[in-house]
């Protein structure tokens, strides 16, 4: 599938999962199973459909924060919340946000459009490598079409995201020199990954000083004509990954799905509930 209607997908499914980072409804639903603070919230919903995983396995799959901010969280969370439960707060409590922001017809015409596609593609997806992938597909589907709606969006971004960790490791970028890439090339303020990921300013210098030693970055921290090339290879390949499962799909399907949800998708986007820029690197505008 060509890389820009993939990336095109990945827009829209990812302003439905980004519910789950956002909304207040989410966050109390990690308070409300007795998690401790947003973050460990965030591990542990994440985590959940892997099991009850140590902070190792957490680290690696989540690839870019700092192994800190990862071990305040896990393993601690699994002796506060059960991951089944935690599975079933987070679908829950993202369909509450989704049909608060969008009124019950939309959002239930959306997972409507939006589900057979979105399964069809899980189906015809193969596992082997994306861990956080595979664990998402295991996860029953929710029989409100909401929250099954929701998990299926989360699902087709795992698989994108694991895809993106390969081709981050293929080219040698760990996950503190990842984000001063893309903050560099993409012009993002070093702050909203520093305080979002974990790093410090230490960490930041040492990542960019190693970038400039693989000429990615000059001496003033700004992209070389080598940097963005490389930020370019790790978009395009990533994108070609992520659209592996929509071949058989076709492009026609894609294209009218894309047209039919796309004001739908753009209304979640438009109420300040997702915050632009976010560490997610999703943009504000989609295609």
């Amino acid at each position: 599938m060509n890389a820009d209607l993939a990336r095109a997908v990945w827009h829209r499914l990812e302003i439905v999962n980004a519910v789950a980072y956002f909304s207040q409804e989410c966050r109390d639903a990690s308070t409300h199973l007795g998690l401790k603070g947003f973050w460990m919230g965030y591990f542990a919903s994440r985590a959940a459909p892997m099991g009850p995983v140590g902070p190792g396995v957490v680290e690696a799959t989540f690839y870019n924060f700092h192994p800190d901010r990862v071990r305040r969280a896990v393993p601690d969370a699994w002796a506060l919340a059960e991951p089944p439960a935690i599975v079933a707060a987070r679908s829950n409590a993202a369909a509450e946000a989704i049909r608060r922001i969008l009124g019950d017809t939309d959002a239930e015409t959306l997972a409507a459009l939006v589900r057979p596609v979105a399964h069809e593609a899980i189906d015809r997806a193969g596992g082997e490598g994306r861990p956080l992938f595979a664990a998402n597909r295991e996860v029953a589907e929710p029989r409100d079409p909401v929250d099954a709606l929701w998990q299926a969006a989360t699902t087709l971004r795992e698989h994108r995201g694991d895809g993106h960790v390969a081709v981050l490791t293929s080219v040698a970028l760990d996950g503190c020199a990842a984000h001063v890439l893309f903050a560099a090339t993409e012009n993002v303020p070093a702050t909203l990954y520093l305080e979002s990921r974990g790093w410090s300013l230490d960490d930041w210098a040492a990542a960019s000083a190693r970038l400039a030693e693989r000429g990615l970055l000059d001496g003033n921290g700004s992209p070389t004509a080598a940097g963005r090339e490389l930020r370019q290879t790790i978009e395009q390949r990533t994108d070609e990954l992520a659209g592996a499962p929509y071949e058989a799909i076709g492009v026609d399907r894609i294209e009218a799905l894309l047209s039919d949800v796309d004001p739908i998708v753009r209304r979640i986007a438009s109420t300040g509930e997702i915050t632009f820029p976010n560490p997610m690197g999703l943009p504000s505008q989609q295609r």
